[in-house]
């Protein structure tokens, strides 16, 4: 149970960061309000940094199923092991967005404009078209992958060895590379890259009683899930491939 415990506090607080920061700029009357994509996109990056380093040790710190189902494509992770995996990064999603979301209610509050209120919680596209915007979430996340894939040093001839790990060692590697996939890639989705970090936290949306609150938008939902999903397994097929 300690693997799936680890996930579930990793992927929560990436999202208490996550949705944090989020909420710290768009919401009325905080501090950060209106500092823009540059402090979105570096507090998630130390978000993820965040969740790796205390997951790290148990879990492999995927916080993410696309990473879990990517690694298990690759030969590297147990498939027996992705449900629990995934079911507990989708539950930590949703309690560390809610958790931001009980530190800025006043702000949220506020807030008049239904759109900034479900920001913190989930994606929405810039401009809306599905077809580009699930392009977007297959290539962002297959640069994810890809590079977790090398940056680990995992090998198929002998998938223990993995010098730098995705433990405390390998934290700041993968927080640079979500980074700039942010600064490069995420101006057109919010680059979800991550269908639990999206589902949880749009199901508290859902459910929580915010005040003034909106549509949780379920018709665009299935792009952050399935795109991630699809970029992540064309990432560990290309890494079989350049292994072969």
């Amino acid at each position: 149970m300690n693997i799936y415990i680890a996930e579930f506090i990793g992927t929560g607080l990436l999202l208490l960061m996550g949705a944090g920061v989020v909420a710290n700029v768009v919401l009325k009357q905080t501090k950060g309000n209106n500092s823009g994509w540059i402090v979105i996109t570096t507090a998630w990056a130390l978000g993820v940094f965040i969740g790796v380093v205390v997951a790290g040790p148990y879990s492999g710190a995927h916080l993410n199923p696309a990473v879990s189902v990517g690694l298990a494509v690759a030969g590297l992770f147990e498939w027996s092991l992705v449900p629990g995996y995934v079911l507990a990064q989708i539950l930590g999603a949703g309690a560390g967005s809610s958790l931001a979301w009980l530190i800025y209610k006043d702000h949220f509050d506020l807030t008049d404009d239904p759109n900034l209120k479900f920001a913190p919680f989930a994606t929405a596209p810039a401009i809306r078209n599905l077809s580009s915007n699930f392009l977007s979430e297959v290539v962002g996340t297959f640069v994810l992958i890809l590079v977790i894939l090398y940056s680990t040093g995992a090998n198929l001839e002998d998938p223990n060895n993995t010098p730098i790990g995705l433990g405390a060692l390998g934290a700041l590697p993968v927080a640079l590379l979500v980074w700039v996939i942010g600064l490069a890639l995420g101006g057109t989705t919010g680059y979800a890259i991550n269908p639990a970090r999206d589902l949880g936290p749009r199901l508290a949306h859902q459910f929580l009683p915010i005040k003034g609150k909106g549509s949780s938008d379920w018709a665009y939902s299935w792009v952050p899930i399935v795109g991630p999903l699809m970029g992540a397994s064309l990432a560990a097929a290309t890494f079989l491939i350049l292994g072969s």
